[in-house]
């Protein structure tokens, strides 16, 4: 379907998109609160207590913070450490779509779902923004790809490994590895009628391999907070950890308990979904309308031609997660594999079965899906965030004309929609992890902060707060959370640093404090971004400011 040659030139282009994000500044919030505590873990040698600044954490499991830590350990604390584990951990998953793609079809689909995968946006963006979702991505399409073969082939190896898998994933976030594992294989075994591969000896076996996964995080939890019910956790007292974990979380989740609401909308995701999987989503939502034609015209009757698992997995998991009343665009990378898959399927049924007129309508859409990206890409980096130096203006001119040459280039029709859908992803990619994000990021107030702590030569022991206002990427590059005292506490001490907002300074002066240094950056949350920051001449409006002062 696709050479080999291009399809590894390919993958390896996206691999450098992926390392180019590496080294990118943590974002705010929570890149750089998990970082954090997985600091702490390193610095304070405690690998068994989760905290989210003072707070004890419960939300979520350990095991992405142990992942971290030990990075750390290796590497040192830095933020492209941070994100090693879940860079593998994205590879892990394009390599289980390989394997599982190749398992329910052939060898030229599981690669095509690989690349699929690789190249959708929020998986790309989740290499640079790293979240608990990039290894939960990763270990729960493992799992599910071992299990279905061990369904297959009835091999003990399969059957460990996919617990294993399944273990690291619960691990990671809890209950919503086991529903998506768990569907999919359902789905899988209720459409090939393999049941009677539930009574095998062999199930007991990745019963007791799950159980040893999880039992690390199981220990963590039961020692933070069973062993000390007069914790208040959250406005109550005696959580226990593990009843949490294996019940609580997910329910909280759904309705809106515990982290609070923040979507009644039950098209969230639905929406969400048409920038998630760019540049990928006509393809996707054009092959799951076939598939699911397909299966009502066969009255779900088994046909060994199809496999159940990716549409059964999707449409049941996305009608249970658009009910949960807190949502966020990330919950649905866990589903991207299964995406992946299913649009590799019907790619390939294109080629397959040269349905001409469905490829050109296709491709048309690709077209204009590059043209976007071309477009968008032109004003980053002419208008929003100008260029700065010619190696810029060369390096895009040159990927301009690359992706000029495929367009124009004579070959089939399909293999334009690959090349072509890749190029766009590579694109936009390749500019917002080399040039957009590092400009944005130059408004993050705490990393800004961070750099002239350095630059000054300012002890970081010395510097203080006195409001909650959490400080991650000032805490994660300063390399020790910024000190919380309360303004009496102030008073009594001298010759010290206070960071704040300028409401916090104003409050600093009315209680009598003064200073003979102030330094000052600019401040943008820059996750929730606006029409008006991007725009250069009215920027300014939208910037708030963050002061580093000495009092003397």
């Amino acid at each position: 379907m696709i050479s080999s040659a291009r399809y590894w030139v390919l993958i390896a282009l996206i691999v450098l998109v992926y390392i180019a994000g590496m080294f990118v500044t943590l974002f705010e919030n929570d890149s750089a609160q998990f970082a954090v505590m997985a600091m702490r873990m390193v610095q304070e040698n405690d690998f068994i207590n989760l905290f989210k600044g003072p707070n004890e954490y419960l939300d979520k499991p350990h095991m992405h913070y142990w992942l971290a830590a030990l990075s750390f350990k290796i590497f040192g604390i830095y933020d492209w450490a941070y994100r090693i584990p879940g860079l593998l951990a994205t590879l892990l998953g394009a390599y289980s779509c390989y394997g599982l793609g190749k398992l329910l079809y052939n060898n030229d689909i599981g690669r095509f779902s690989a690349l699929i995968f690789m190249t959708c946006q929020t998986i790309v963006l989740s290499v640079i923004d790293v979240r608990t979702d990039a290894v939960l991505t990763g270990f729960t399409i493992l799992a599910i790809w071992q299990l279905v073969a061990y369904i297959e082939t009835n091999s003990l190896k399969n059957i460990a490994i996919g617990a294993f898998a399944a273990g690291i994933a619960f691990s990671t976030k809890g209950q919503i590895a086991l529903l998506v594992i768990g569907l999919c294989i359902l789905c899988h075994m209720a459409y090939t009628r393999k049941w009677k591969l539930f009574l095998s000896w062999k199930v007991v076996v990745a019963v007791l391999v799950f159980a040893m996964a999880i039992a690390p995080m199981l220990y963590a939890y039961y020692h933070q907070f069973d062993l000390y019910p007069e914790k208040v956790i959250r406005g109550r007292s005696s959580r226990s950890g593990i009843f949490f974990i294996f019940w609580e979380q997910s329910f909280e989740r759904l309705s809106g308990t515990g982290m609070g609401k923040n979507s009644s909308d039950y098209f969230f995701f639905f929406h969400t979904f048409l920038w998630v999987f760019l540049p990928w989503t006509a393809l996707a939502l054009i092959a799951y309308w076939w598939r699911m034609k397909s299966f009502v015209k066969l009255r779900f009757r088994y046909n060994p031609k199809y496999e159940f698992l990716t549409l059964g997995g999707i449409t049941i998991i996305f009608f249970i997660i658009s009910f949960a009343q807190f949502k966020l665009p990330h919950y649905m990378n866990i589903m991207m594999p299964l995406y992946a898959i299913l649009t590799a399927s019907y790619a390939h049924s294109l080629y397959r079965f040269t349905k001409e007129r469905e490829i050109k309508i296709l491709l048309g859409i690709q077209y204009f899906i590059l043209s976007l990206v071309f477009i968008f890409s032109l004003l980053i980096c002419f208008y929003v965030f100008k260029f700065e130096n010619w190696i810029s203006y060369v390096v895009l001119m040159v990927s301009l004309l690359t992706i000029a040459y495929f367009c124009l280039k004579r070959e089939a029709y399909y293999m334009r929609i690959i090349t072509l859908s890749v190029c766009s992803s590579l694109l936009l990619n390749g500019i917002l992890n080399t040039h957009f994000y590092p400009s944005l990021l130059d408004y993050q107030g705490g990393s800004t902060m961070a750099e002239k702590v350095r630059e000054k030569g300012i002890s970081v022991e010395n510097i203080y707060k006195f409001s909650n206002r959490h400080t991650w990427a000032l805490d994660f590059y300063n390399k020790r959370p910024v000190q919380i005292a309360s303004l009496d506490e102030l008073s009594e001490k001298k010759d010290f640093w206070v960071y704040s907002d300028t409401n916090g300074l104003e409050e600093l002066k009315a209680s009598g404090f003064d200073w003979d240094e102030q330094i000052t950056v600019d401040q943008f949350r820059i996750t929730r971004l606006q029409l008006k920051f991007l725009e250069p001449s009215t920027r300014g409006k939208k910037l708030n400011k963050m002061h580093l002062v000495h009092i003397y």
